[in-house]
């Protein structure tokens, strides 16, 4: 492994960091001084600082863990059992010096997380029911949910990801082509699913009022079409903790004006001029964790989309939290280019 891509100074900035995490897709970097170890940046530092609301250009010293787990090869043999041990993902080999000559990753050692969650009774609902408009014309002949990542529906991928952090109750939301899906998971695919019919597309939202009685505490919901690499059980752990109604997984967008940008004061006179301004925005993911308390909100048999539920829920004075992660932890196939980038990012 070229470890030189995952190794930054204690005065990278934040916003690098992020650019570089997003690079090598991983959730670790090493921070070097004078060729020696000084610390760890991990994505959940960088979700706390900007759930503190603060500055990403600030220097990464300000947030990086100075105590880190190392290990030596001699007892790198150890590392699945100390990674599960401290519910690490990732952990830097050192030599007598204490510079870092690898760094091993709890995904290549192991298929499994590292912390082995038990299995829970949240259920899972997966909106499958959309024209999915933006793939036509595949989606004119198979619904977007049975849409192939490799040899298996996009659909599949979600629930396979989510039952290694033990969630396996799956509500499935129906209607475009629903036939077809209902004939698909006819077959035993192993999996606890149950599927919601709509009658008339009932968009993001609308549908969960027709799974309302099971729908009990905190639950999953997730579109379609993406898949969020993030630890589902630290998911729900920071959902509760910090007592949200809603809590919207997001991903953090950076863009670049390719031009001069003028601000201007009174008189059309020119205030400043910014050269090639960088913007980092959160972006929703369409992963969220709800509680059953909202769907009161939510309006019978008409067309609803999760957005206006957010909307009325702030307006209601509900707690509505983040939960920021890398961008490169989120596929989203909505978009033919897009169904390329996510089959070359597994591998497939």
């Amino acid at each position: 492994m070229e470890v030189g891509k995952f190794i930054i100074t204690p005065d990278c900035s934040i916003r690098e960091a992020i650019r570089q995490l997003d690079q090598t897709a991983k959730k670790i970097l090493v921070v070097e001084e004078d060729h020696k170890l000084a610390g760890v940046l991990t994505d959940g530092d960088i979700r706390r600082w900007i759930l503190k609301n603060k500055d990403i250009s600030m220097p990464v010293r300000l947030i990086m863990n100075t105590s880190p787990i190392v290990i030596k090869k001699e007892k790198s043999h150890l590392a699945l059992e100390i990674m599960r041990e401290k519910q690490i993902e990732g952990l830097p080999l050192v030599n007598d010096n204490n510079q870092v000559t690898d760094i091993l990753f709890w995904n290549e050692l192991s298929s499994h997380d590292p912390e082995c969650p038990k299995p829970t009774a949240t259920p899972v609902v997966i909106m499958a029911g959309g024209k999915g408009s933006r793939l036509y014309p595949y989606t004119k002949i198979i619904p977007k949910p049975l849409i192939p990542i490799g040899d298996t529906p996009i659909v599949e991928r979600i629930m396979n990801q989510m039952m290694e952090y033990g969630f396996h109750e799956f509500y499935l939301t129906i209607n475009y082509k629903k036939e077809l899906i209902k004939a698909y998971f006819n077959d035993d695919h192993g999996y606890h699913l149950h599927l919601i019919e709509e009658d008339e597309p009932l968009g993001t939202a609308g549908s969960l009022q027709l799974a309302k009685k099971v729908l009990t505490g905190s639950f999953l919901v997730s579109n379609c079409d993406i898949l969020v690499d993030v630890n589902y059980t630290k998911l729900l752990m920071h959902h509760k903790a910090h007592k949200n109604k809603i809590t919207l997984v997001t991903a953090m967008k950076s863009y670049e004006i390719p031009y001069g940008v003028v601000n201007l004061g009174e008189n059309g006179s020119i205030d400043a001029l910014m050269e090639k301004p960088r913007y980092e925005l959160l972006v929703s993911t369409g992963l969220y964790v709800l509680e059953e308390e909202i769907l009161k909100y939510i309006p019978s048999d008409q067309y609803f989309d999760m957005t206006d539920l957010i909307r009325k829920c702030l307006k209601h004075g509900e707690q509505v939290g983040a939960y920021p992660v890398m961008d490169s932890a989120w596929l989203d196939m909505g978009e033919f280019s897009e169904m390329k980038k996510m089959a070359e990012r597994m591998k497939l």
